[in-house]
């Protein structure tokens, strides 16, 4: 298939024969702490006298570790001193992803963009935030037996050094913010960050991706914002941080409240990022009645993207018997393998499957006619994309989590353990849910119960040699 742009797409192929791939350094930062905070866990084992059989033939949970009740306002008043004065009774989440950290049991955990819900009013559906002083924040936790401890909390912000909030950034693109009852507007935040994805690159510096515009976001190891790589045309304004447009302009074509979920660094450097549902292309009918997702290949060295892939999507109900919604299914969580190969999450908010994917190193469907919004039919609407000249990307299937008693739903995050060991989190959004018996008559959360684990997964073959 030839690419709209051949002549930059010769650079950029030239460009990586001549250089070998390197992520740029930056100077690690002191990482602050949280003092006294903690997390609690309840944990099983297949060591003796423990709760998992010693010889399992399927996958099996070999430990779980529940997050401990940590008030949203002593978290956040820890990183930024007076930025939540009342957290209505919400705890803190670290649902969003889970990354390993360089030491046995330890893992690097995301933040959501805060607690936030859906309350109807006169209608129309409006998008709450019940403590929007929050900021999202990267946290290191040990898993250290039945404990899970909070070692380390690492606060984004801006180039000035202020939290970023997790506030939507554009009224005219993203849903507008209320107030936790629906009934008092807020002001949008160019800053805000709706952090999903997370990585840590070799240099100690991080990468998070973002649900809004949707973006690609590269923090110091202190956190601070160095640059967020937004699509093409955004026009993005009064940010206090650089804002690049180097991503394909069909991108700002995402679905609301679903950009960019899942994110990974292989071992060479390159990023991988995850659509987390089909675009709107050329409407929001066909994006949700759509299996055909994107992922893309980020080159940190390049800073722009080299490779865009089709990457198709189980039918819903394969995936979770109980789900008929097609727009119901999304994928959250990439796991690197080795310098082209990532597993792939597929999930609903009950259950996920993990399949085996092989990268190729060309550019896919990247400036091609896929990325016009003209064409038509568009990708997301072409049910034979093989017919139509498109290398769809092979899968398999690793572990279906729905199957393995004792994981939780709504998995956001998977980390590789050793060679045949999964980690999984789950996101409880904040113990909220949506609607407004949310909160009680004095404004306190009536908490839903869910809480946020890491669960530990063993399978019966390696994943990794």
């Amino acid at each position: 298939m030839s690419p709209r742009n051949p002549a930059r797409a010769q650079a950029r192929s030239r460009s990586r024969l001549s250089r070998p791939l390197r992520v740029t350094l930056t100077v690690a930062l002191p990482l602050a702490l949280v003092g006294g905070v903690a997390f609690t866990a309840t944990a099983t084992d297949d060591r003796p006298g423990g709760d998992a059989p010693k010889q399992a033939r399927g996958p099996v949970v070999t430990a779980s570790a529940v997050l401990d009740e940590i008030p949203l306002a002593d978290f956040s008043n820890g990183l930024f001193p007076g930025s939540v004065d009342n957290d209505r009774g919400v705890h803190l989440g670290v649902g969003s992803d889970l990354y390993p950290a360089d030491r046995p049991g330890e893992f690097w955990a995301l933040t959501d963009r805060g607690p936030n819900g859906l309350i109807t009013v006169d209608g129309k559906k409006r998008r709450t935030f019940a403590v929007p002083g929050f900021s999202p924040a990267i946290v290191r936790v040990k898993a250290d037996g039945a404990r899970l401890r909070v070692l380390d909390a690492v606060p984004i912000t801006t180039r000035s050094g202020k939290p970023v909030t997790g506030l939507p950034n554009q009224l005219a693109r993203d849903e507008a913010p209320f107030s936790y009852d629906a009934r008092t507007p807020l002001e949008t935040n160019p800053n805000g960050l709706d952090a999903e994805g997370l990585a840590r690159a070799a240099d100690g510096t991080f990468w998070v991706v973002d649900e809004y515009s949707p973006s690609l976001v590269h923090l110091s190891a202190s956190g601070q914002v160095l640059a967020r790589y937004v699509p093409e045309g955004l026009k993005l304004q009064g940010a206090d941080y650089p804002v690049v447009e180097a991503l394909p302009s069909i991108l700002l074509n995402r679905k609301q409240n679903r950009g960019f979920e899942a994110l990974t660094v292989l071992p060479g450097g390159d990023l991988v990022i995850a659509v987390q549902s089909p675009l709107l292309v050329p409407d929001k009918a066909a994006g949700e009645a759509s299996r055909n997702l994107r992922l893309l290949r980020f080159s940190p060295e390049e800073g722009e993207v080299t490779g865009e892939y089709a990457y198709r999507v189980d039918p819903v109900n394969v995936v979770d018997p109980a789900e008929a919604d097609q727009s119901e299914l999304k994928v959250s969580a990439l796991v690197p393998v080795d310098a082209n190969t990532v597993l792939v999450q597929e999930r609903t908010d009950r259950t996920a499957r993990l399949h085996r994917v092989v990268l190729p190193r060309d550019e896919g469907i990247l400036d091609s006619r896929w990325d016009d919004v003209q064409t038509s039919p568009s990708y997301e609407q072409t049910e034979d994309l093989a017919g139509a000249g498109v290398d769809v990307l092979e899968k398999r299937l690793v572990v279906d989590l729905g199957k393995v008693p004792g994981v939780p739903g709504k998995v956001e995050g998977i980390a590789l353990v050793g060679r045949d060991t999964l980690a999984v989190i789950n996101d409880n959004d904040f113990g909220m849910t949506d609607g407004p018996e949310a909160f009680d008559e004095n404004g306190r959360l009536r908490d839903s119960g869910l809480n946020t684990k890491i669960t530990h997964v063993r399978l019966p073959a390696a994943i990794r040699r």
